[in-house]
């Protein structure tokens, strides 16, 4: 459904992108790893049209349009870190998902209430539509704004990082919705994880950015082996599986750093 190819992204003199392209499917979620500094929130911005870059985005074959509003249309974004700088309601939050859909007046009409309300109980957070979201947990955050970008009805979701700083349960949560997004709307869901055993358990392929900027795309079997991961990340892992899940633990250094061995 979406495909982009020879993306290269130059910020304050340095090249952090270079030709760098992945395909994401219809009905699946694809997920972006690799270390710091590899570029994965970069990629995802430059997707978005909120970088300049040379290289293309395809939809179905087609080049994105270049104009922000029917964009947005086709792209839903959710970026990192769940920031929200205005003491707006939960409701009026999710509703600006559908300003893409929204006529000259920008008037909401019956079909937008209806998806605002839609993506309301299907994150859990239609409890919660009075409340100004600033005053939320931060899990809650987290839902309202990935409800946000639901709201868009967009065929493609680019999410970055959407379970960084929650807990294990908010975690499976967040990957269970945008797994049901992508399975009941037949959407691609394009995700950015630091969490490799989540990573594993949740995404249907990764596509992993190694340091010297090759990227390996595959299913986690492909991706996921010690040999790769010691590769980007600079250390060991084992990858093993606990009941049926893959399970991907990296190993401390050796010699163990003294100030792990000290307890400080």
């Amino acid at each position: 459904m979406l495909t982009a190819s020879g993306l290269t992204v130059r910020l304050g003199g340095r090249t952090i992108l270079d030709g760098a392209g992945f395909t994401a499917r219809r009905g699946a979620v694809t997920g972006l790893i690799g270390p710091n500094g590899a570029g994965k929130s970069t990629l995802l911005r430059a997707v978005a049209g909120l970088l300049p870059h040379e290289g293309e985005v395809a939809f179905a074959g087609k080049p994105l349009p270049s104009d922000a509003r029917s964009r947005s249309r086709l792209l839903g974004y959710l970026p990192q870190g769940h920031h929200v700088h205005w003491p707006l309601t939960v409701r009026r939050t999710v509703a600006l998902g559908r300003l893409p859909h929204l006529g000259p007046l920008g008037r909401a009409g019956r079909a937008d209430e209806d998806a605002v309300e839609r993506v309301m109980a299907a994150t859990g957070v239609a409890g919660l539509a009075a409340r100004a979201v600033p005053t939320l947990s931060g899990g809650e955050r987290a839902r309202v704004m990935l409800a946000r970008v639901l709201a868009t009805d967009a065929p493609v979701l680019l999410a970055d990082e959407p379970t960084a700083a929650l807990d294990p349960g908010h975690q499976l949560r967040i990957m269970a919705l945008l797994r049901a997004e992508a399975a009941g709307r037949q959407c691609a869901v394009v995700v950015v994880l630091h969490d490799l055993s989540l990573a594993a358990r949740c995404c249907d392929d990764l596509v992993l950015l190694m340091p010297d900027r090759r990227m390996i795309a595959g299913d986690a079997a492909t991706v996921l082996t010690s040999s790769l991961l010691r590769e980007a990340y600079g250390v060991s892992f084992a990858v093993t599986r606990a009941a049926g899940i893959p399970v991907v633990l990296p190993q401390y250094p050796t010699p163990i750093p003294d100030i792990i061995q000290s307890g400080d």
